[in-house]
């Protein structure tokens, strides 16, 4: 594996691989699972105490991200009681950027979300969501420097980074290694980015760019930019405790699809049970009653795709509806976890970025932990 990338990476990347490579084991098994769960949320509100962050005429960044992440945390809190949430900080305190990043991976958390306000030209507008990545254009790496230099402000200066260099070739390779993870956080930034559209925000898109904060989670995360500070007109709306609550409000529904998306599980429904009631699979693929049928997901709709649609490239397609959303699938894998993985696989080799693998028992979707238990027996 390592002569292959050698012609396509640097030395650095090639030395990181190979101290990750015996780690990679762990998250491929947590892909297999498709991050079953939602059971912690991590919100990090940019900044605070003595880093105010950037600034307009009045307001700052620490006292906006930090009204938003409490409106976040609390929506989270009041549909999905049983969703921990935890907060890096809930009061104006200083946190250290390492130490935003510990959090979420002590706890384990299942999904990171960073939440930062903007500066440029007064003119600049908009809202963006990053993940971690190469930057592609000289104001990408700006912002990514100027969110990161908040190290010079900890007690030690930044010392404990001195050996820490975010290098092109240590950033694909920490893309490498979080790869499983990649794709939730594209998934959730275009959701969050979507939202903030169907508020009328301009949608400056989903981007990448080396954020410390980010570099250092192990699990799917992203750094929102909500608006420019330094644009009088955003300034403005941002601080606004009723614009706050729809920007939470947007947060949310970007998380409660990416949720469903995930798991497709409703949170009403008894933990014990995890059955969600759907569609019949079709009567003339006829299955014994213990059979358990494993497909792999490739669109969800708010409307209804016909089944011959361009986007689904020719492959027969298995539609069923859950919580309010129409949802596409291909393969049929009986009792067969293993091969319905390696069709995912293959499936995201030619376009299909999202593919997941789903279960269904007795015409129902149940958890695919559930469904993997009751096809071994």
């Amino acid at each position: 594996m390592i002569e292959k990338l050698r012609g396509c990476l640097g030395v650095g990347a090639i030395l990181t691989l190979i101290t990750i490579l015996p780690n990679l084991s762990i998250f491929a098994q947590e892909d297999e699972l498709a991050l079953a769960s939602i059971k912690t949320i991590v919100i990090d509100a940019g900044h605070g105490g003595k880093d105010p962050g950037c600034h307009g005429g009045y307001a700052k960044e620490k006292h906006v991200c930090l009204s938003m992440a409490l409106k976040l945390g609390a929506k989270i809190n009041a549909l999905y009681p049983s969703i921990k949430v935890i907060y890096t900080r809930d009061t104006d305190v200083f946190v250290e950027l390492d130490e935003r990043a510990k959090i979420a991976n002590r706890n384990k958390a299942d999904l990171f979300i960073c939440i930062h306000a903007n500066a440029a030209s007064p003119a600049a507008y908009g809202t963006e969501t990053y993940v971690l990545g190469l930057h592609r254009t000289a104001s990408q790496q700006k912002i990514a420097e100027r969110e990161n230099s908040t190290i010079f402000l900890e007690d030690d200066g930044g010392e404990k980074y001195s050996d820490f260099e975010m290098t092109p070739d240590a950033i694909i390779a920490r893309q490498l290694q979080l790869s499983v993870f990649l794709d939730q956080s594209i998934s959730y930034a275009s959701k969050v980015q979507s939202e903030f559209k169907s508020l009328g925000r301009h949608d400056r898109g989903v981007k990448q760019a080396g954020f410390l904060v980010l570099y250092k989670t192990t699990m799917p995360s992203v750094l929102i930019e909500t608006g420019f500070l330094t644009n009088p007109k955003e300034e403005k709306f941002l601080s606004d405790s009723l614009t706050q609550e729809k920007m939470a409000g947007a947060m949310f529904t970007a998380f409660k699809k990416y949720k469903n998306e995930l798991e497709g599980i409703e949170e009403q429904v008894d933990p014990s049970e995890y059955v969600v009631p759907v569609e019949k699979i079709k009567p003339e693929e006829p299955v014994a009653n213990d059979d358990v049928i494993f497909r792999i997901q490739v669109e969800t709709s708010e409307s209804r795709i016909s089944l011959t649609s361009a986007k689904f490239k020719g492959h027969t397609v298995f539609e069923y509806e859950q919580n309010g959303l129409y949802k596409y699938t291909v393969g049929v894998h009986k009792n067969d976890f293993k091969g319905a993985n390696q069709m995912k696989t293959k499936l995201r080799s030619v376009g299909f970025n999202h593919a997941f693998v789903v279960g269904f028992h007795n015409g129902q979707r149940i958890n695919l932990q559930k469904a993997i238990n009751l096809a071994e027996k």
